[in-house]
């Protein structure tokens, strides 16, 4: 089992927020075998000490060295942490403590050493969504679901949902004589199937509000049709399962999900560099780094693309957003794509962490503007 630990934009926030003098931002991938996390430690152990060491050739004072080098060292000792632990980590020390991440996605070994944390990493698990719910829709079988990187499909209760059509209507079978009226033809019987969406989505209203998460919906072609057709849930994704839930386990299930959450992941990366090159023509999308920051600098970029694995080492100057590219990683740089990326979030921006086969040819992000600069 994963266990994990997905930053919400407040904890974005305060990390892009947050200056030190002595910022370490130190990412591996782990295993969540506990007896098998010995290599891990000795990973950790050996990034502390590239950092460490790029620190003293800094000139920094030897007591705020010191005091980080012991945070980092009582983690690469601490058992308890160690026994639940993701597919990486993710961590941000200063002298005063460390801030652990563990994420569900595949991270590249990596220090960085500034007097800001580098987030670029970070960002692959909050780009796309890691989690949804589950709609298994069919005429006898209702279930909403959620489904977490840590963990499989599980049943969610929600107050009024219907069991099934007829729990929804109020009739023993389905096409039969009410009260009210007369359901017997196929007219009939499709009127009877709209009511019954109308009632799971009426349900799930109250229960759905305020929440942005995908919601992904098994069915059989026809009632799902007729379910979208009334759905008010703004997140409801644009395909589902074309498949009766009531003949899939939860494992077909759990499977099912994360091939539609990857798809809706690819359609989100095509969508915005289909968007990308669109605006490119009227000056309104930038690849070119310089471009990119003197943008982000002025709260003009929109959304922002970035590659997770590349880094170019420089700095950006606070007030115009003007790049001096370094030679190589010190602490006395930062990733210039990782502060553009900081600057997008902290003026309301959109950041996706992407691979460099979904960014323009040899380009390490590409922006999305609000207005050409």
């Amino acid at each position: 089992m994963l266990h994990v630990d997905i930053p919400t934009q407040a904890d974005l926030h305060t990390l892009a927020t947050e200056r030190h003098a002595a910022a370490v931002s130190i990412f591996l991938p782990t295993t969540p075998v506990a007896g098998e996390v010995s290599g891990d430690r000795t990973v950790l152990k050996n990034l502390a000490a590239q950092a460490i060491a790029q620190l003293e050739a800094a000139g920094h004072d030897k007591r705020v060295v010191g005091a980080l080098a012991d945070h980092l060292q009582d983690l690469v000792e601490d058992d308890d942490f160690w026994r639940f632990q993701a597919n990486s980590l993710a961590l941000f020390a200063t002298p005063d403590r460390v801030r652990s991440f563990r994420v569900p996605n595949a991270l590249t070994p990596m220090v960085e050493v500034s007097d800001r944390f580098h987030l670029k990493p970070l960002l692959r698990a909050t780009s796309f969504q890691n989690s949804a719910y589950i709609l298994a829709l069919a005429e006898g079988h209702v279930r909403l679901l959620a489904i977490a990187a840590d963990r499989p499909v599980a049943e969610v209760k929600v107050a009024g949902l219907p069991k099934s059509a007829t729990d929804a209507l109020g009739v023993s079978s389905m096409g039969t004589r009410t009260e009210s009226r007369r359901t017997d033809t196929s007219g009939g019987v499709r009127g009877q199937i709209v009511q019954f969406c109308r009632a799971v989505d009426r349900a799930l209203r109250p229960f759905l509000s305020g929440k942005d998460v995908p919601l992904l919906l098994v069915a059989d072609i026809e009632l799902a049709t007729r379910y979208r057709s009334v759905n008010s849930y703004p997140h409801l994704a644009p395909f589902g399962l074309d498949h009766t839930p009531e003949t899939m386990s939860d494992a077909d299930l759990t499977a099912g999900a994360r091939g539609l959450l990857d798809r809706l992941h690819a359609e989100t990366v095509a969508g915005n560099r289909a968007e990308f090159d669109e605006r490119k023509g009227n000056g309104r999308a930038t690849a070119d780094i310089a471009a990119a920051a003197r943008a982000a600098t002025a709260g003009a970029v929109q959304t922002l693309l970035v590659d997770i694995d590349r880094n170019v080492p420089g700095t950006v100057e606070d007030e115009s957003g003007a790049v001096h590219f370094g030679e190589a990683d010190s602490a006395a740089t930062y990733g210039i794509v990782d502060e553009i990326a900081r600057r997008t979030l902290l003026t309301g921006g959109r950041v996706l962490a992407v691979r460099a086969g979904d960014l323009p040819a040899d380009a390490p992000l590409a922006a999305i503007l609000r207005w050409a600069i």
